[in-house]
This record gives structure tokens, C-alpha cells and sequence, in this order.
């Protein structure tokens, strides 16, 4: 939505801008599903019980036409084959290894190459990222991968957990209801295509949390979703407040890592289990959490490398994700780096206590730019451990501006005390080495462009980081 639009859109009244949701929402939900929506969600249910070999098979035939059709029908790939080809270069496009890396800023600045040539982009879903960093991705997905995708998400989002597209449910996302100096609610619209209560991340203000509460108890909410950093934020009001009226059936966690202290508050809040999820709008890989506890992937999006620098680790060490997108194959993107972080089992896992043969992530970290490194060489991935749940904090990022210089951007809570300073000094020397550790209170910790909050970022040079 273009700048002008979205000012004229936070002038309507509430219930307009509810009515343009919903509005919108019946658009999305044209695409979204269809006369075989069911049918793809009890068929992607029915692939969570094969057997690894049956895996492979289906992995393998899909991975080939894959490529087989991205260096013969897209663009940039057929000429950066061309020019392999014309310096002597006789590797076979049917084998993964012989692709090089992608990186993204190759997809931003030219993302219409990567669509098939037999496709019309005007007649695909267009899906513009607003980025992490500010740097924005146009993307396009067919009416078919459109639908197999939601088909997964039901089924692997909503069926895992107990509940279903027809509940109602409430999702805290990165879209601005209301003008960011606006602190009149509501900061919400009602979708009524999606059954949804659309929450903006940007006004979670503890004065203004109450609101999101009133809302989600008014519109008998029966699951919350969204952002990890999000859902905390009003779990700790909900425990603040001593409230026991807000039980979910479950909290889903997407785009950001989930810590175990937010998922104890978040879980105390709701009174329910939360499973954390992993996606991206690229499809290019996706994940979600069982009941015992450990994060499946699906094989049907995409296939997961796992590379340090240029070298690819099969040995359980992190590294960047470097994926094969199977589900999106009129923009296929080939071995491409996504930015995220973590590490693939050493060895395969024997079936999952769920019962489901999908494969699993060992970890995952976050994003490549949220690493920190120490002077002797270390990479530090996660920092959970840092702000244990009894800290009293509302929000907390840590900034490493140098090797020997840590920035911790903090929103204290009720009982923050010197001594609370102190022990975040304490915790992440422990885990960093002598660093020196500024502590800068702040109101609220800023947000990215997109709504997302980054608990941990990397701003050294990388020169620097060796």
C-alpha cells in the first residue's frame, strides 16, 4: 500500500477499515483455497506418515524437474548456464551440487528474471516483502503453489495444534491498522473472509496492551498467532494483570526464533501449549513444531543445505540455510542463501514420538546477521540464556558494535535494579568473553520495517569480524 493510500486508509473510521479488510480478505481467500483445499490437507497429512524411502523417492523426482525446468524455462538461469557453457563449463544442470549459491540481492534486483518464461506475472499472486533490513523482494507464486501452500499450513499450522481456518484467531503482524502516533485503539480490524483479528505489532505499548486483551476477549478469540517478541509482550500483561481470562487453545510463534522464557510466559498467559513455526515468503523451506517438541520440516516446500561460507556442513555444525525451493516452480529459486541460521541432525532421527516421519532442524538461530562473534573466533548463535524469565524486563536487543563493544537496549519492568544491570553484564561475559557492555534504557526497542523485533544484531563490518 502506497504512502498516500495508507494515510487516507488510517482516516477511515474503525469499522471502514475493518470493511477494506475484509474486503481484501475475500480476495486472499479466492486464492488461497479452493474446491480441493480439503483434499490437499488430508493428503499432506497422509505424507507425514511415509517412510523414508518413499521420501526420497518424491524428493528426488521433484528436485529434477525442478531444475531441469528453471535452466531451461527462467531466464536468469538459462543464462548464467549459457555463460558456463560458453567458458568450457560441461557440468550437468541435473545435479544440485553443480548449481552455484544464490544470494538474494541477485532475486532483488531483477525478480521478474526468475519467473518462467511460460508464465504471466500478472496473472500470479504478487508477494512484495517489506524486508527485514529495508530491502524489499517481489516474489510470485502460481494458483497452484498458492494453494498447496495453505493446504501445508492448515494442515501442519492449525490441524497439528486443534483448530482450523473456520476458528477464530488472532494474529499480531507487521501491517500499520493505525498511524504510529495514534494511542487511540483500536489498533485492530476484524477480517471477517478470514475469521481473523488482524493486531498491529507496532502499538504494544504497556498502557496500550490492555486494549489488545479487551479486543481478543471480545472477538472470543480461539488461537493467537504471530511474532514470538509479540506474544510475549502480552503475555507478560496478562500476567501483570493477573488475568486468567485469555485460554487458548494454543499460541503459534512465526518469523522469529522463540526462547524458552518467552515460551514459558507466553504458555503461563494463555494457558495453553505454544509451537513455534518456520517459513518465509519465498517457500523455499518450512517447519513446525510437534508435540514433542521438535521442529519438522516440510519436505514438500523445499530442500535444506546447510553451508559455512562456501563449504557445505553435513556434520550438525550451524551454518546459513541454502535452500531449493519444490513447491514454487514457476520462480524456482536454486540453492538460494536465505540469511538464516542452524544446523541439520548428525544422524537421522528415528520416528518422532508424534508419530510423523517428516525430517527435523537441530537448531535454528535466527538470521545470519543477528551472529555474534567473539575476539578468539567464536560465533555466538543464540543468547536466550542471557534474559532468563525472572529477569524483570520488557524488552531487551543486544548490538555488537565491535568485537570488544556490546550495546544492550533495554525496557525495564516493574523490580529493574541495579543489580538486574549488573547480571546481564555478568551473563554475557560469561558467554562472550571481556566485552566491554553498554546498557542503554530505552522506552521501546524500534521495530524493523516490517514489524519484527531483532533480539540480537550484528552491525560490525564483516572485514571486522576476522
Amino acid at each position: 500500500m502506497n504512502g498516500a493510500l495508507l494515510r487516507f486508509y488510517h482516516r477511515l473510521p474503525a469499522p471502514m477499515r475493518s470493511a477494506a479488510a475484509s474486503l481484501r480478505g475475500f480476495y486472499i481467500r479466492s486464492w488461497r483455497y479452493g474446491p480441493d483445499s480439503e483434499r490437499l490437507v488430508e493428503e499432506a497429512l497422509e505424507r507425514e506418515r511415509w517412510d523414508s524411502r518413499r521420501w526420497k523417492t518424491w524428493q528426488d523426482e521433484k528436485l529434477a524437474f525442478v531444475l531441469n525446468r528453471a535452466a531451461t524455462r527462467v531466464p536468469y538461469y538459462r543464462e548464467q548456464w549459457a555463460i558456463r557453457r560458453r567458458r568450457g563449463d560441461r557440468a550437468s544442470w541435473e545435479y544440485l551440487e553443480n548449481w552455484q549459491i544464490l544470494e538474494k540481492e541477485s532475486v532483488r534486483q531483477n525478480s521478474t528474471a526468475f519467473v518462467a518464461d511460460d508464465c504471466n506475472v500478472h496473472m500470479m499472486f504478487h508477494e512484495h516483502t517489506s524486508g527485514t533490513t529495508g530491502k524489499p523482494l517481489d516474489l510470485w507464486w502460481s494458483r497452484k503453489a498458492v494453494q498447496m501452500w495453505y493446504a501445508l499450513f492448515e494442515a501442519r499450522c492449525r490441524r497439528w495444534y486443534g483448530v482450523t481456518r473456520k476458528d477464530r484467531w488472532a494474529i499480531l503482524g507487521g501491517q500499520l491498522i493505525t498511524s504510529i502516533d495514534d494511542r487511540q485503539p483500536p489498533f485492530w480490524v476484524w477480517n471477517a473472509a478470514l475469521n481473523q483479528l488482524y493486531m498491529s505489532s507496532y502499538h504494544l505499548a504497556p498502557d496500550l496492551i490492555p486494549h489488545y486483551l479487551n479486543a481478543i476477549k471480545r472477538y472470543r478469540i480461539k488461537y493467537v498467532f504471530g511474532y514470538a517478541s509479540s506474544l510475549y509482550a502480552l503475555a507478560q500483561e496478562v500476567l501483570h494483570l493477573r488475568r486468567n481470562d485469555l485460554e487458548s487453545t494454543v499460541a503459534i510463534t512465526n518469523a522469529e526464533p522463540l526462547f524458552d522464557y518467552q515460551r514459558e510466559k507466553i504458555s503461563a498467559a494463555f494457558q495453553c501449549p505454544v509451537r513455534e513455526t518456520y517459513g518465509m515468503a519465498e517457500i523455499v523451506a518450512a517447519g513446525s513444531e510437534c508435540t514433542g517438541g521438535q521442529l519438522h520440516l516440510w519436505p514438500e516446500v523445499g530442500w535444506v543445505e546447510v553451508f559455512d561460507g562456501l563449504a557445505r556442513v553435513d556434520d550438525g555444525t550451524p551454518g546459513d540455510f541454502v535452500c531449493t525451493g519444490l513447491l514454487n516452480e514457476d520462480m524456482p529459486l536454486i540453492r538460494y542463501r536465505l540469511g538464516d541460521r542452524g544446523a541439520l541432525p548428525v544422524v537421522v532421527r528415528k520416528l518422532c514420538i508424534c508419530g510423523r516421519n517428516l525430517p527435523t532442524l537441530a537448531s535454528l538461530e535466527g538470521r545470519s546477521d543477528d551472529v555474534l562473534y567473539t575476539s578468539d573466533g567464536r560465533s555466538i548463535g543464540r543468547l536466550d540464556p542471557v534474559f532468563k524469565a525472572q529477569l524483570p524486563l520488557r524488552e531487551a536487543q543486544i548490538i555488537q558494535e565491535s568485537l570488544d563493544r556490546i550495546r544492550v537496549r533495554y525496557v525495564p519492568g516493574p523490580g529493574f535494579t541495579s543489580g538486574t544491570g549488573r547480571s546481564i553484564v555478568d551473563q554475557l561475559r560469561a558467554h562472550m568473553g571481556t566485552v566491554e557492555v553498554v546498557l542503554e534504557q530505552v522506552d521501546a526497542v524500534p521495530r524493523d520495517p516490517n514489524g519484527k523485533f531483532r533480539a540480537v544484531i550484528n552491525t560490525m563490518h564483516m572485514s571486522s569480524r576476522t
